[in-house]
This record gives structure tokens, sequence and C-alpha cells, in this order.
């Protein structure tokens, strides 16, 4: 049976979709964060050393990061579903996508989501303006041209096909959906970017999406 250790409002959640657009039997294991630190809680170490989510066991294996688990499931029991033909155009951007998501996406997004909280959480009142200064600085000259230089690209490719891979859907954007989404609820991704905007409302539509959302609980970023 495969288990999905599965974290609140975490990549985790497209794991679990995952497993509903494939239809396998799963299990979840929740985990909750910490609602100070909002850090995983240790207990998440027992199954994998750096205490992240997502992670799943499947018998013997354990398999952590999104793309990886997207990967040996996929090549495990999708019997060809939800990626396309190895050798095709849209195989080459099924790859580079399911890999861009965490290696350049989401990036800038974490970055801007720390220096939010450097700029918003409370300190020595003589050292306010010095962080805020140092975090406003870095948002507006580095973070945030890199998140609007993303979206626009991003926007740029969904203008030549509906989906990330080519005009068929696949496990590509389910890879592409938390960044997307992060971007959507704190970073400017809004109704001027039409075919991102679009992309979140398609796969929001989709019924396995919502049965993840059945199964995985509240998740802040389904909007």
């Amino acid at each position: 049976m495969i288990v999905v250790h599965h974290l609140n409002n975490s990549r985790s959640q497209r794991v679990l979709w995952l497993l509903e657009e494939l239809g396998l039997e799963y299990e979840v294991k929740r985990y909750q964060r910490d609602p100070v630190t909002m850090l995983a809680p240790a207990s998440l170490k027992a199954i994998h050393p750096l205490g992240k989510s997502p992670v799943i066991t499947d018998g013997a294996n354990t398999v952590a990061e999104s793309g990886a688990i997207i990967d040996y499931l996929v090549e495990r029991y999708g019997n060809g579903r939800l990626v396309p033909a190895a050798g095709t155009p849209e195989k080459l951007r099924w790859t580079y996508w399911l890999h861009f998501a965490e290696g350049s996406a989401m990036s800038p997004l974490l970055m801007k989501l720390v220096f939010d909280k450097v700029e918003s959480s409370p300190m020595p009142f003589f050292a306010k303006p010095i962080a805020r200064g140092i975090a406003r600085k870095v948002k507006s000259t580095f973070v945030e041209p890199n998140i609007a230089s993303q979206l626009a690209y991003m926007e740029a490719e969904l203008d030549k096909h509906k989906w990330f891979a080519g005009n068929e859907f696949s496990a590509a954007d389910i890879q592409m959906s938390f960044p997307l989404e992060a971007a959507a609820s704190r970073a400017g991704l809004d109704g001027s970017l039409p075919k991102l905007t679009a992309f979140l409302q398609r796969i929001h539509a989709r019924p396995a999406y919502q049965r993840a959302l059945e199964r995985g609980g509240p998740y802040d970023y389904a909007k």
C-alpha cells in the first residue's frame, strides 16, 4: 500500500492529486505544521532524515522530493498515463517542467516568503528600519523582478500549448500546480496573466483534484 506522509498546506497535496488521477489506492498519514514556526513536525524524521514532506512509502521503498515521487509513481503505476511518449518533443517539455517547478519557479517564491516574514516580524525598535529596509531592497531589486520574469515566461509558454507539456494534460501540470498556486496566493499572479489564471481554474475543476482535497484536508492555496 502506498502511504503519503502528508503535511498540511504543502507540496504533498499534488502527490495526492496524482494518485487520484491514476486511480490508485493509498493511505494518508497526516502531519501538522508548528503553528508558530510553520515548520514540519520532528516526527517526519522517522520517515526521512530531512523530516520534510512530501515523502511516500511504498513497500520497502521510501521516496522523497515531489519530482522524484511523480516520476516514480508514473513509471511504476501509470501504464503510459500522464506522460508523453518517449522521444517526443512533448516528453522533453514534460521533463523540463517537472524540474523547472522546483529548480527555478519555487526559489524566488520561497525568498519572497522569507523576506516578507523578515519585514513583518516583531523585532527591537532600533533594528526595524535596517531589517525592513534590507528586506524591501532585496525584494524590489531581485526577488520580485525574478518572479515577474518567470510568470511572464510561463504565460507565454501556455499561449503556445494548452498544458505545459503540450496539448494533453500530464503529470508535469500536477508538478507545476504548487508554484503557480503559491504565486497566486502571495506573488502577483492574477487576471493580468490570463493563460496562467485559466490553467489554475482548469486544474481546480478537475474531479481528481477535488477528491485529493477531500483526502488531504484544508489547503489554503486552492482558491
